[in-house]
């Protein structure tokens, strides 16, 4: 007799069955967004993702979702005086999972990119996408239409996104922004198709 597992029940496996999931791709778009890698006992690594308050679904939704990828290990909420929360977890897992160091600097610095894995497969690139917009993007009015974009200092981060959203099927824009010195900012923006678009993706901010 067949019995059919449901979606969440296939989540919830130990690691390495559970690389290269769904839910392995959005927590990487989320750490890619908000988050950072530290290790300041010495002894394991440190994912932190800080969140704004007035997102609570948003922070609901990390926090269940980061039990369910390390079950084993306590995701903890830490209030900041800035009207905002860090949502933090320890593995020694995190640099093999997210494919970055926790003592090589800031990701800007290191570079990273959205992992190979995620842009061959377009389920992936959908909840990688929903993580990053959830995260480090903004959905917006301009001139009565809505339009998506998102921000971010890496131009590796950047150029992924806006290939991985070509490769979906929609036609971003994408700017180089400075400020006159050395600071440059890059945006990718969705602004044609954006219901279709939002509809895909069904990030959380909607």
């Amino acid at each position: 007799m067949w019995v059919r597992i449901p979606p969440w029940a296939q989540m919830v496996k130990k690691l390495p069955e559970i690389y290269h999931s769904p839910l392995l791709a959005y927590i990487v778009g989320i750490a890619l967004g908000d988050g950072n890698l530290s290790n300041p006992n010495g002894r394991a690594t440190r994912l932190r993702i800080t969140c704004d308050l007035k997102y609570l679904k948003l922070i609901q939704k990390i926090q269940a979702s980061l039990a369910i990828l390390l079950p084993q290990n306590k995701v903890s909420i830490v209030k900041r005086p800035e009207k905002c929360i860090d949502l933090s977890c320890y593995s020694n897992k995190w640099k093999n999972i997210l494919e970055w160091s926790a003592n090589k600097g800031s990701k800007l610095i290191q570079g990273v990119p959205v992992p190979n894995w995620i842009k061959i497969n377009h389920e992936y690139e959908i909840n990688c996408l929903r993580g990053l917009i959830e995260t480090d993007g903004s959905i917006y009015s301009d001139r009565k239409y809505r339009a998506v974009m998102l921000t971010n200092a890496s131009y590796n981060l950047a150029k992924d996104v806006f290939q991985i959203m070509i490769s979906l099927g929609f036609r971003p824009r994408f700017y180089t922004l400075s400020n006159g010195g050395d600071r440059i900012i890059y945006r990718v923006r969705v602004a044609t198709n954006v219901d279709t678009f939002l509809e895909l993706i069904k990030p959380e901010k909607k």
